[in-house]
């Protein structure tokens, strides 16, 4: 009996190498046909946002001074290439910030009738116009929107969640204006 399985042992040795010789050519198969159907399906990165060559220095005004969108509007159009306005420039640019609007929306309530759920809302007007005053994005409102949960006895979690969701939808919201001058200008060259 140990004859036999000592005989047999080399037969499954060479059997569970071809097995996984086969399995490896498989996996390598699978991954040559999933990387064709994918070349094939038309999918392609996003372009980078750049600015349109023409349109010279770019300022940002906001309400605000000191708005935290304002500011990142600018660091991210430096980034795209747009070359900041100097100070006392008058003949530049202009990505307008016309307002921004911030709003908790009650979603839910609990049996004691204390507000259980949120919706922020974070809604922007701005235009975007060239040095001559000619309007290149006309005005326009991009809204942005998250729900959260706020029990009415966690009053430091509610407010430290809420802070948290602000900074995100700024940061979203500076990538949709972008996003929205982007299409627009694209199709200006495209149609131009």
């Amino acid at each position: 009996m140990t004859t036999a399985c000592a005989l047999g042992a080399p037969r499954l040795l060479a059997a569970r190498r071809r097995l996984v010789q086969t399995d490896g050519m498989t996996r390598a198969l699978i991954a040559t046909c999933l990387a064709l159907l994918l070349s094939g399906c038309g999918f392609h990165l996003r372009d980078t946002f750049a600015v349109p060559a023409d349109l010279g220095p770019l300022r940002v005004v906001a309400p605000s001074p000191y708005s935290p969108l304002a500011e990142s509007l600018s660091l991210a159009l430096g980034r795209a290439g747009a070359t900041a306005a100097p100070a006392g420039a008058t003949d530049v640019a202009t990505l307008e910030l016309v307002s921004e609007r911030w709003a908790d929306l009650p979603l839910s309530i609990d049996a004691l009738g204390r507000a259980q759920e949120f919706s922020l809302r974070y809604a922007v007007v701005f235009s975007l116009h060239r040095a001559d005053d000619t309007a290149l994005v006309p005005q326009q409102v991009v809204e942005l929107s998250r729900d959260y949960v706020a029990p009415p006895t966690d009053a430091l979690g509610r407010s430290s969640e809420r802070e948290l969701l602000a900074r995100e939808l700024r940061r979203e919201m500076s990538a949709a204006i972008l996003r929205r001058i982007d299409a627009v200008t694209r199709r200006g060259a495209a149609g131009g």
